[in-house]
């Protein structure tokens, strides 16, 4: 607890310029095509939740796998298709999917345009302060 706070002492915030975590690489949970990943927390020390942007190209997916939290999937454009345990879902530009701890989830890209998502989850435990 001392170190958290010796942290939030020093930084009273972080400030990340998404241009500077963007990743081109296969999805997660299958490599299902292809996609940029803007990992936006990952560098930021002394923190207690993943929030990622990812954009799926054209029949790319994250394939289903096992949450060990819950998860929110937002869809800032294009179109997909979300699974949560068997059930599927459509989604589209401005909707949330809110995934429970313990399903089976994935989502993949459909229709013409990439599908471009905010992907935001908690850690088990915060990550050390640097």
């Amino acid at each position: 607890m001392i170190a958290l706070a010796l942290l939030l002492q020093a930084a009273p915030m972080v400030v990340v310029d998404e241009r500077d975590t963007l990743v081109r690489e296969a999805p997660p949970h299958g490599a299902i095509g292809m996609s940029t990943a803007w990992r936006i927390t990952d560098r930021v020390p002394g923190r207690a939740m993943e929030f990622r942007r990812r954009t799926l190209d054209r029949g790319a997916a994250i394939g289903a796998h096992p949450i060990a939290h819950d998860e929110v999937y937002y869809v800032l454009s294009g179109e997909g298709e979300v699974e949560s345990d068997g059930v599927k879902r459509r989604l589209r530009a401005g909707m949330t999917a809110y995934l429970y701890d313990g399903a089976s989830v994935g989502i993949r890209q459909m229709g013409a345009a990439p599908l471009s998502l905010i992907i935001a989850y908690p850690l088990k435990a915060r990550t050390a302060p640097q």
